[in-house]
């Protein structure tokens, strides 16, 4: 008997997908026409006695969550179920927390995904590795190969290239260590619980020694308290791919990726250039229930959502378009996002800035490039349009994010559009939105007049107050943080 845990996180992850996570939970954000999570479980579903499929993390129970796991329990004939920590427990004080859920049943091996990666999953290869491995073994690692600079930002596994036995784990080493790095993909033994209750209880002690001027430790880290100590010990195996895998940083390259798997895996799924009907170039998805006119040109790596409409010569290249989204005639839309319900205008272009690994160096990975730069000016990147967003016709976004209920009125380059004059009360201490600042600080909304929104840093009492004027185009704030006076990126409003 198999079971399999995926890690979900919380409302505080995901930033990297702001605005898209605004709406729903980031592991259930549509990649390829299907949740990220979807993937992952689709996956477990294909490997024989896998009974039960546990997601873990500390989002609320929503409706969005509660609906994909009753559709995800069936089609794919599987329990699933979410169990929500009380507060973040780390990549394995959930684990250990949920101790008995994951047990009962007595399953021989249980998987541990982390839902904020996409891939090609290997799993039935290393589930054959692991029952060949030496009956002390707790887990199996999935390992691939990076370059070396990038295996700085990895955990890094050095293991015997014949047994495969890890022999030494850092994460995120200072200098080079291997280029083997962790995709946080696990196989464990049940075994695998006694270590983490050694650390469990050593947390707890040092919780007893009450120190006022040390955090609580509730949290377990997998990768730094268990796979270290496990390391060279007989007990910790490394198996190695070279399929597809990627921390899914940017929704476009993660779309595009799950695309081309679907030529193998489902072939169903992509659509066809036929008579009457639109022309399509490379891997493109396309929802039974989209209306896509004839004239339009997709692809390739575009995926069309749930009852979108996609009008008369639009061309689409590297793009998402999700659920009820709208493209009018003639409108063209490259390396985009564009959100639930959000309209395009006529002949107006949406374009953004692709972030794709390096194509010349073998095992590069996508990078993870900050929002601004130095001097605070927005990085070029995909373009994100947020749901319920109105873009007039002719004009152009460029590489910029724009927040959810906006209604524009002309165009823009390498700006964040963040007020809402569509929905004020979205701005509110009650529902408050969160952003970050250059320096990754987060900001909320902390006080709504007639005149002025005023944000503050989260868990200070900074403040950053618009103007007396009101709601109007802005091209800096300024923050006072304890540290002194520093600029906010730039934004424009309306």
């Amino acid at each position: 008997m198999l079971k399999t845990i995926i890690l979900i996180g919380g409302p505080m992850k995901g930033t990297r997908f702001r605005p898209l996570s605004l709406e729903i939970p980031k592991p259930l954000f549509p990649v390829a026409g299907f949740s990220i999570i979807y993937h992952h479980i689709e996956a477990c579903s294909k490997i024989p006695d896998m009974k039960e499929v546990i997601l873990i993390g500390f989002y609320q129970p929503n409706d969005a969550l509660t609906k994909f796991i009753h559709s995800a329990q069936k089609e794919f004939k599987l329990q699933v179920r979410y169990l929500q920590e009380y507060t973040a427990l780390g990549t394995a004080g959930g684990l250990y927390h949920f101790r008995d859920q994951i047990l009962a049943g007595n399953p021989d091996f249980f998987f541990v995904m982390n839902a904020d990666v996409c891939g090609d999953f290997p799993l039935k290869n290393m589930l054959d590795q692991h029952k060949k491995s030496p009956a002390s073994i707790c887990g199996t690692i999935l390992c691939t190969e990076a370059t070396r600079q990038q295996s700085l930002n990895y955990g890094c596994v050095v293991d015997n290239k014949d047994s495969h036995e890890v022999l030494h784990y850092v994460e995120k080493p200072e200098t080079f260590v291997s280029t083997a790095i962790n995709c946080g993909i696990y196989l464990f033994s049940p075994g695998v619980f006694e270590p983490l209750q050694q650390i469990f209880k050593q947390h707890l002690q040092e919780n007893y020694n009450y120190d006022p001027n040390l955090p609580s430790k509730e949290m377990i880290r997998l990768e730094q308290e268990i796979f270290i100590p496990l390391a060279n010990t007989g007990k910790l195996y490394a198996h190695h791919t070279d399929r597809f895998w990627s921390q899914i940083k940017a929704a476009i390259y993660a779309n595009r990726h799950y695309l081309a798997i679907y030529r193998t895996s489902h072939p169903e799924r992509l659509a066809k250039s036929k008579e009457d009907c639109p022309t399509v170039r490379g891997d493109v998805y396309i929802h039974p229930t989209a209306q896509v006119h004839p004239t339009a040109v997709l692809g390739p790596n575009v995926t069309i959502g749930k009852h979108a409409t996609v009008g008369e010569g639009v061309r689409v290249r590297e793009s998402i378009i999700l659920e009820g989204a709208s493209l009018q005639d003639h409108c063209c839309v490259l390396h985009s996002v564009i959100g639930w319900n959000s309209t395009v205008g006529l002949w107006t272009r949406i374009e953004g800035t692709p972030n794709d690994p390096n194509p010349n160096k073998p095992f590069a990975k996508i990078e993870t490039t900050s929002t601004f730069t130095s001097e605070g000016k927005l990085n070029p990147s995909i373009t994100v349009i947020g749901s319920n967003v109105t873009v007039p016709s002719e004009v152009m976004i460029l590489n910029s994010i724009v927040l959810p209920d906006k209604a524009l009125s002309g165009s823009y380059k390498n700006q964040i559009i963040l007020f809402s004059t569509r929905n004020p009360d979205r701005y509110s201490t009650r529902n408050p939105d969160r952003y970050s600042t250059q320096n990754n600080e987060l900001l909320q909304v902390v006080q709504v007049t007639p005149s002025c929104v005023t944000w503050g840093l989260h868990r200070q009492t900074s403040l950053l107050v618009a103007p007396p004027g009101g709601l109007q185009r802005l091209t800096s704030f300024l923050i006072a943080p304890p540290g002194g006076l520093q600029r906010l990126f730039p934004v424009a409003g309306l």
